[in-house]
Order: C-alpha cells, then structure tokens, then sequence
C-alpha cells in the first residue's frame, strides 16, 4: 500500500485524512525529516517538534489565501512538504535547490520570506491590515516560537495588534527553547502558564454548573467581576488580555484534534487571539529530544571532516584566558551560547556571561552601559544578526566612544543558510562608523592575538572571522599586541600586489604560488584592518607595482576594495589600475562554502584566474604559458 505522504500534492489533500491516516501522515512526515537532514544538513528538531501543528494549520486554513507567517522558518520543512515541495525536499539547502527558510519565491504558500527571528507578528499585522483596507475576509496566522518572544521588536508587534483590535492569529509553539534553552523573566513565566490547565478546565466546568441553577446568569456576573480580578493576581495569561488578546491554551501541540478544536475556535474571533501550543522540540526522534540543541541545526554528512578547530572554537578558548587574567572582562552573547562554543564558559564564569535571548539590540546597549562603568564587555554575535543592531552600534557604542569588543561570528560566505544568513555586509555598515576599529584575522593566531589587542584600545573594536575550519595554524602559547590600523606584507612582489583581508589572505598567497610558474611576481598583502587603514604600506605597494587586486569576502558596495579607492583618490593617485574582488550587488543563495567561493572568484584558483586577466589588458606584462607544477611553500 502507498504512503500517504506520497498523496500529498496540496495541502486540500490533507484536510480529507481520517484520524489513522494522519497518525501515519506525522510518523512518514517524521521519517522523511530525519533522513534528508541527517543527509543535507539543516534544522531538525524545530521541524520535528512542528509536525502536528502544522498539519493542523493546513487544515484548518486555506494557504494561499490564508496567510501563514513562519517566524525564523527552522519549523518550516513539513510547510514546504505539504505545499507541494514533496518531490523537491531532496534538495533541500543544496545550491539551486529548496531554501532551508520560507521564500516567497519558491511559492505562494511562503507568505513572508524570512530567516531572523522576532518577524513574524509585525508581518503577519501589516497582512491583516491590508485585508482590513482591501475588505477581505482571510486569516492572517503568525506562528512564533518561545525563544523568538525574547525579541523585542516581537511586543512592538504585539501591542500594535492589540490596539488596533483587527483579526490577527498568533500561534505561540511554546517549546521551552530557541536553539538553547530560552532564557529570562519570559521563560519562567511561560513555564507557569503551562501549568494553568486545571484552572482553564475548573473555569468551563463552574460555567455549566451556573447555566443550569435558577438565577444563573447573574449569578455568572457576578462571580465575573470576582474572576476577573482573581485572575489578575493569580493568571499569568493577563498579560495576553492586557495587550489586548484573546488568549486560548495551553493546547497539547501534538493532538492534531485538540489543536485543530482550537484554531477552529481561533477563526471564529474578530480580534486578536494567541493560541498557546505546547511542543517538544525534536519530538519522535529520540536523539533530538534528549539533545535539542545538538539537533537544533545538523550538519550534512559529505562536510569534510575535521582537521582543526573552528573559529568559533578558537574564539572561546581564547576569551577563557583572558576572562581568567581579567576581572573586569564580560561576555554577551544573544541566544547563540552554543553557537558562539562558549556553553563551557557560560559554566566556568556562570555571573560574566550574560545571554540576553534573541535581543541583538538590547545585547550591544547592555555592553555600552557596562562599558560605561569600566567594565570590558565582548558581544559575540554572527553578522548577519549583529546587523539588526546598526543604529545601538552607531548611537550606543561609536558616538560615546565606548570601547566595547565586537566578535563578529559567521562573517562572510557561510554556505547552506543562505539569502538570511550571509555575513556578507558587515565590512561595509561598520567601516562607515566614526570610531570603531575593524579587523579580520587571517588565521587563528592572527585572530587570539588581535582579541588580545583588542583590550586595550579604549575604542569600540569589531573582529570578523569566518564560519568553519580554521587554516590549521600551531598556536602559539603567548599572545602579543598587534598594532592599530598595520597590515603586513606576506610576500614580496614586483609585478603587482594582491591585497587580501580576513578569509582571502589563505587564497590569495595560494594564488600567488599559481602566478608564480606563468612569470608573474604577486606580492601579497595582509591588510588586517579595513579601518584605519595602513595607508603608508598600502601607497607604497600601489606606486611600486602599480596593479593592485583587491580581494574580500563582503560586498563590493562600501566594502574594503571601496575603503582603498577612497585612499588613493585622497593621496591623488592615479596611475595605478586596481580590480576589486567580492560579492556584487546581490545576495547571495545557499550552497556549500568552498562553492560559493569558486562561484564568485574567491578561492585560489579564481584569484588567479583574475588577476591574470586583470594584467592581460596591460600590454608591458608578458605573461607565460601554464606548465605543471608543484608549488612551494613561501619562505
């Protein structure tokens, strides 16, 4: 007999199951997850722990003229499977293939595209208004995890809807966990709206009881006035109708009946409504539910295995040391403890690192207040969400010149998260900030030793560093200042200069080596600081070879090769040719890492190519044919 799943085109296929059939439907659901992502890579235990609310939410709802807003999107794979993405799963994160968040150009069913979290209640609003103003009659549903109500811009949301009173539904997947446990005043008082159900059951039970005694209806008045102000000492689910909500739960989010009761229940208000579900993150795969956050994200089995540390591994080591040695050292991190590899940490120095919840802009003005007091604080956060704190870096941090640490994780192409999660700007919105040091090591010792630097400077400093491996470097056991604003040059050259920052420097010495055997004499250049910029070293390598290529991991627009065109028209030079290597305007899709690399010319081998054809335009270059060769290592 077929599968069920394997019926399953639309999500009208879904609504025609009987109870045995959808019971079957989550266990190939569940089976079908695990397999792909232990395969490709990507967010299992959100997507586990989502599976009988999402059925629910199909067939309850009519996507695409209902609108389903997934906030963050990690829940979102059993949407896609059953939205018509059955065939296509296999490609799931692989280049060309299906996102690993909600797209809108991937289909009609993805309302909101999405991969940040604390989105979902601001977008599902402005759907609801539109609906309101064009007088349309479909639902509008945001489903948000615990974790994401540490966001604030998820209460603007809230309180906005709330005011407005229009027909909003907010589903609260409420699993105790963001990809860490979540954390703060909010976690604690979920856990005890967990605990209301008596209360909810014994308040249905009093109101039938009262319907059928003489004089009941007043009787019910009046013990409503009672209620009303019992319930708001002893429920924590006023909160809910303060804002303005109807509030219905805790609901079992894995009975697909009682969830469907409820959202059924849900539809039927003409006013905002949360329906709190209760899930288990990782739910029907053992290894995820005893280790959520291991299986939070998964990484594809082809990965190359480890042969170093990451950088995010190096990081954490190394802050260890200099939280030992330094009293006045903090650390924030914003949800991503596990992420940023400082759990180990969080239980050494249990009152010094501080993890905020998903609130970037709350963890960069928590750092400039302790900054303030004399106090060092280190905000390790990836860059693609440090970037949804621009304007507490430039008002908090840059304008008082406060010297607060940036350790800037995932910068960069980081491969399978795509569009979302792209490190790919943060050279560009933090150079144009008065004040601010930005540097990029070019391998883990560059990287211990400029957070070591990084202390002392008495201005707010900001380190990127890439996702993954590091270039396998001995560490060295003592740490050493590196001086403010110099680059350094890795090898000499005559015939022109390659100037790479962070990530690119590994390639562009290899793509020297290439250049080497066709009669071209590269000098390299590890810049180190995109701002200040070492301009005495990078002028006397542009008038001594007069072609530079400039090379970065970060969009051309604003980026680092902008930051040297703007020295050399400020120092008038204009007679050295320079071609820039990056990210064009675009984003950038998701792929593996050493792919993406190839694709935009920023391994080695592109490097090469492009600076060869970059000199091939200049006739006083002879440039000789590729023989084999076995490269050497730079002395």
């Amino acid at each position: 007999m077929s599968k069920i799943l394997e019926r399953i085109n639309c999500p009208d296929d879904v609504r025609w199951l009987d109870r045995r059939e959808l019971g079957e439907l989550c266990s190939e659901l569940r089976e079908l997850l695990v397999s792909t992502v232990t395969e490709n890579g990507g967010h299992l235990a959100s997507s586990l722990g989502a599976v009988e609310l999402t059925i629910a939410l199909h067939r309850v709802f009519d996507s695409p003229r209902d609108k389903m807003i997934w906030d963050v999107g990690h829940q979102s794979y059993v949407h896609k499977l059953l939205t018509g993405r059955r065939e296509q799963f296999s490609s799931l994160r692989r280049y060309q293939g299906l996102s690993g968040f909600p797209d809108r150009n991937e289909s009609p069913h993805d309302a909101f595209t999405t991969g940040h979290g604390g989105t979902s209640i601001s977008a599902a609003l402005g759907m609801a208004l539109t609906r309101d103003l064009v007088r349309g009659n479909h639902h509008v549903v945001a489903v948000i995890g615990d974790g994401c109500l540490t966001c604030g811009m998820a209460y603007e949301g809230l309180n906005h809807a709330g005011h407005l009173n229009t027909r909003l539904i907010v589903v609260l997947n409420d699993n105790g966990m963001s990809i860490s446990p979540t954390v703060g005043a909010l976690a604690r008082w979920l856990n005890v709206v967990r605990t209301t159900n008596p209360y909810i059951q014994a308040k249905e039970q009093t109101r039938r009881l009262l319907s059928l005694l003489p004089g009941g209806k007043r009787l019910r008045w009046a013990l409503h006035r009672l209620k009303e102000g019992a319930k708001a000492v002893f429920m924590p689910t006023m909160m809910w109708e303060q804002l303005g909500f109807t509030y219905l739960g805790p609901i079992d989010g894995h009975d697909v009946a009682e969830l469907e009761k409820a959202l059924v229940r849900a539809k039927n208000y003409h006013k905002p409504v949360i329906v709190h579900v209760l899930t288990i993150k990782g739910k029907g795969y053992r290894p995820a539910e005893d280790n959520p956050t291991r299986f939070h994200g998964v990484s594809p089995k082809s990965e190359r295995p480890v042969t170093a540390p990451t950088y995010s591994q190096v990081f954490a080591q190394t802050v260890r040391g200099l939280l030992r040695d330094n009293p006045k050292l903090v650390v924030i991190s914003a949800a991503m403890i596990e992420g940023n590899s400082l759990s180990p940490l969080a239980k050494e120095f249990p009152h010094r690192i501080y993890d905020v919840g998903i609130s970037e802009q709350h963890a960069v003005t928590l750092a400039a207040g302790l900054a303030t007091q004399g106090f060092i604080p280190v905000v390790a956060i990836y860059s693609t969400f440090l970037q949804r704190a621009f304007d507490q870096i430039l008002h908090d941090v840059c304008l008082p010149d406060l010297p607060v640490i940036f350790a800037v994780d995932r910068s960069g192409i980081v491969g399978d998260d795509g569009k979302t999660h792209q490190g790919l700007f943060d050279l560009s919105y933090l150079s144009l900030m008065p004040n601010i040091i930005v540097c990029a090591p070019k391998d883990e010792n560059e990287l211990r030793n400029l957070l070591y630097t990084s202390l002392t400077t008495e201005h707010p400093m900001a380190i990127r560093y890439p996702r993954g491996q590091g270039a396998n470097v001995p560490l060295a056991t003592e740490l050493h200042q590196i001086p403010i604003g110099k680059a350094e040059i890795v090898k000499q050259g005559a015939d022109m200069a390659i100037i790479g920052i962070g990530s690119t420097v590994m390639p562009s010495i290899e793509a020297a080596k290439h250049l080497a055997p066709r009669g071209i004499d590269a000098m390299v250049v590890n810049a180190r600081f995109a701002k200040p910029l070492d301009t005495e070293l990078i002028l006397d390598a542009a008038n001594r070879t007069k072609k530079m290529v400039i090379v970065e991991e970060n969009v051309l627009s604003g980026g680092f090769g902008a930051a040297v065109l703007e020295l050399l028209e400020k120092a008038k030079v204009s007679d050295v040719k320079v071609r820039r290597l990056g990210i064009p305007d675009e984003f950038v899709t998701h792929g593996k890492q050493d792919f993406l690399r190839s694709l935009y010319h920023l391994d080695a081998q592109g490097i090469a190519s492009e600076c060869i054809d970059f000199l091939a335009q200049f006739h006083d270059h002879s440039i000789r044919p590729l023989s084999p060769y076995s490269p050497e290592p730079f002395a």
